[in-house]
């Protein structure tokens, strides 16, 4: 606990600084004074109150939400199947929503004679219906399949065999969409945190509010699952309902952080390691908390970078995430096993 306690201030203090920095830095600089002007309500240029207001800020503060809920996601779902490779995506609930967003976006023109594209906060709405739509429908299956099978290899398996099927469905319907309808599903697959905005935002943010805390209550059940499910089942655990439990949570955090923001990669896999690697750790009472911690961290960077000046508009999130985290977790992982021998 006293190498904890230290860790977690410094996570939340360096959370603090890159929500400011995420404020300042653009591709129109904004003085310090003046957003913290902006933040207390003072009057300021009108330009910059609505840049910060209407664009850094909400991108921020989905940022944190959003790297928190895949980071907790990931861990659920690595602990569940005891697989260091698992991640939000592993049991095709991402692919889902993709599918879903597919159906809209890619069927739209062609049904309806007008692009899902050109229809703004209209076609924005029926594209986050759509990915929550999709996602619940593939962990409704992923539910009930785990009701017959009670290997988890097998359920992970089964899962990763969704996500072909509907990545193979969503290559069917890109070959039969129009160019424009095919640009606007790929432009959502790369990820954003910019799209959230207004009440959306302020939506996203309860939501995720809500959930985080009810995934922290499944932390004794996590723990116990650690050590086997043998020894689980001996203890007392229903297996086969915590592991539902399990992957209700982290489905419905994949499935609103991906609605709201498209399938963002990389973070769900990767946080969990860092955060065992930092806190030197397996008890899910601390792991918790520092991987939400280090998840919402890592997205406020990446989405710095995405907005630096010199770049035009913004880079995908999704090639940040990979280009900064891949070589850190490489490097970790590395050490972890260096460290063995």
């Amino acid at each position: 606990m006293r190498r904890t306690l230290p860790l977690i201030i410094t996570l939340v203090v360096g959370i603090l600084v890159l929500l400011i920095v995420n404020l300042l830095i653009g591709s129109v600089r904004i003085p310090v004074t003046e957003v913290c002007r902006i933040l207390l309500g003072a009057e300021s240029n009108e330009i910059w109150t609505n840049i910060v207001y209407s664009s850094r800020l909400p991108q921020a503060l989905t940022a944190i939400m959003a790297g928190a809920g895949l980071a907790v996601s990931g861990l659920q779902m690595q602990t569940v199947f005891r697989n260091p490779l698992a991640g939000p995506s592993v049991l095709g609930i991402s692919n889902g929503s993709a599918l879903g967003v597919a159906f809209v976006v890619l069927l739209s023109g062609r049904i309806g004679g007008v692009a899902l594209s050109r229809l703004g906060y209209l076609g924005d709405a029926a594209m986050s219906v759509a990915a929550i739509v999709g996602a619940l429908a593939v962990m409704s299956l992923i539910l009930w399949v785990s009701q017959k099978v009670r290997d988890n290899v097998t359920l992970l398996i089964i899962g990763v065999m969704i996500g072909y099927l509907a990545t193979a469905i969503i290559g069917v319907l890109k070959f039969l969409s129009p160019e424009e309808d095919v640009k606007a599903f790929v432009v959502w697959g790369l990820g954003s945190f910019s799209r959230v905005s207004g009440d959306e935002m302020v939506l996203f943010v309860v939501l995720m509010c809500v959930l985080l805390p009810l995934a922290c209550l499944l932390v004794k059940t996590m723990n116990l699952l650690l050590l086997g499910e043998r020894y689980a089942a001996n203890l007392g655990l229903n297996i086969r309902r915590s592991r539902m439990l399990v992957i209700v949570s982290s489905g419905v955090l994949v499935a609103i952080v991906t609605a709201y923001c498209g399938p963002i990669m990389f973070i769900g896999l990767a946080v969990p390691h860092l955060a065992r690697a930092i806190f030197r750790t397996s008890d899910h009472r601390i792991l918790m908390l520092a991987t939400a911690l280090c998840g919402a961290a890592l997205a406020l960077f990446c989405n710095l970078i995405a907005r630096m000046p010199g770049f035009e508009g913004a880079l995908p999130v999704n090639s940040v995430t990979a280009l900064i985290g891949a070589p850190v977790i490489a490097a970790v992982l590395f050490r972890k096993s260096a460290l063995r021998h």
